[in-house]
C-alpha cells in the first residue's frame, strides 16, 4: 500500500472513530457528496484536501502517521487456535463478527438474545483472545486491521461453508434489496484479472459505504 493510500485509510478510520461520514465533509471540501465518495474510492487526494480534512477532525499529519503505525501493528489474520475457538462457540463468533463490523455493545445485545452480563463476559473473552481492547462503558477498539481476512479453508470459512453456503444458494433472492445475476462468459486471462480487480474495488466501496452509514441506528441498516 502506498503512502497516500495509507493516509487516506487513516482518515477513514478517524472519521469512523469520531462518528462522522462523507456527508460531513461537503462544506469542508466544497464538494458534493458524490464527488467526496469518488475521491475516497479513487484515492485522488491533494495534500491540501488532506490538510482540510485533518483540520476538520482536529488532528495533524503527525497524528495521521501515528494512526498508520497503529494500524500496521494490528493483525491481518487470526491464528488457527483463535479461529477454532470462535468456530466452536456460535455466540462468541456472532458477537465477534458484529464487533468486527463496527456494532456497538448496545446494538448487539438489543439485536440478539444476549443479556448485558452475557455481553460483558463475551467482550472480556475477546479481549483475552487479543481481538479487541475493552474500554470503560462497554466500548472497545479493534486489534484487527482493515485488511483482515479469515484463514483460507480454515475453521471459520469451513463453518460458513457448512452452515450458510447451502442456505445462501437455496435463497430465491426475491425480497426487497436482494438481487441475483447469472452471467456466463469465456474470457482471456487479462479480462479475468480486470474482473477480479473490479470485484476488489467493489469490496473497498462496500467498506466505504459501511463507514458512511456507521452512525445510523441499527434499525435503519440491512445486512449486506
Amino acid at each position: 500500500m502506498g503512502q497516500c493510500d495509507q493516509l487516506i485509510g487513516a482518515l477513514k478510520l478517524e472519521l469512523k472513530h469520531q462518528g462522522k461520514s462523507y456527508a460531513d465533509l461537503k462544506e469542508v471540501l466544497s464538494l458534493s457528496h458524490a464527488s467526496i465518495k469518488r475521491l475516497f474510492a479513487e484515492g485522488n487526494f491533494t495534500l491540501k484536501r488532506i490538510e482540510k480534512i485533518s483540520d476538520f477532525l482536529g488532528i495533524d499529519l503527525l497524528d495521521l502517521i501515528a494512526l498508520i503505525e497503529q494500524e500496521s501493528q494490528k493483525i491481518d489474520q487470526l491464528t488457527l487456535k483463535q479461529e477454532e475457538e470462535l468456530a466452536g462457540d456460535i455466540r462468541l463468533l456472532c458477537f465477534a463478527h458484529c464487533l468486527f463490523n463496527g456494532w456497538t455493545f448496545e446494538e448487539i445485545i438489543t439485536a440478539y438474545d444476549f443479556t448485558e452480563h452475557n455481553g460483558i463476559n463475551i467482550m472480556a473473552k475477546l479481549d483475552r483472545m487479543k481481538l479487541i481492547n475493552v474500554l470503560p462503558g462497554n466500548k472497545y477498539t479493534l486489534l484487527i486491521s482493515r485488511k483482515f481476512s479469515w484463514i483460507k479453508s480454515g475453521p471459520i470459512e469451513t463453518f460458513f461453508e457448512k452452515q450458510l453456503q447451502s442456505e445462501f444458494f437455496e435463497s430465491k433472492f426475491d425480497h426487497q434489496h436482494e438481487s441475483r445475476i447469472f452471467a456466463s462468459s469465456s474470457l482471456s486471462d487479462k479480462s479475468i484479472e480486470i474482473i477480479k480487480n473490479r470485484i476488489t474495488k467493489l469490496a473497498d466501496e462496500l467498506n466505504d459505504l459501511h463507514l458512511e452509514d456507521a452512525k445510523l441506528p441499527i434499525n435503519q441498516k440491512k445486512r449486506a
